[in-house]
């Protein structure tokens, strides 16, 4: 299987788990997150948590209108 160059996280809706994968390349265009290094896994993870609210925000609005078991 190949690897994603993405962070994943997972929402739940009652007894369903609900996979997000947030690509590094959208981490990469936040000029909070990435700011033009080398992604590593670290800064990846830390991109992420930054924006961890934003992500959560955007995901519950895409959830809520077309639901399925994965998106990225």
């Amino acid at each position: 299987m190949k690897p994603r160059n993405a962070v994943r996280f997972s929402g739940h809706d009652g007894m369903f788990e609900v996979k997000f994968f947030v690509e590094v390349a959208a981490l990469a265009k936040s000029p909070t997150a990435l700011a033009g290094t080398a992604a590593s896994e670290t800064k990846c993870l830390s991109a992420f948590d930054t924006l961890r609210t934003s992500i959560h925000k955007v995901a519950s609005k895409v959830y809520s209108r077309d639901r399925r078991s994965s998106y990225t």
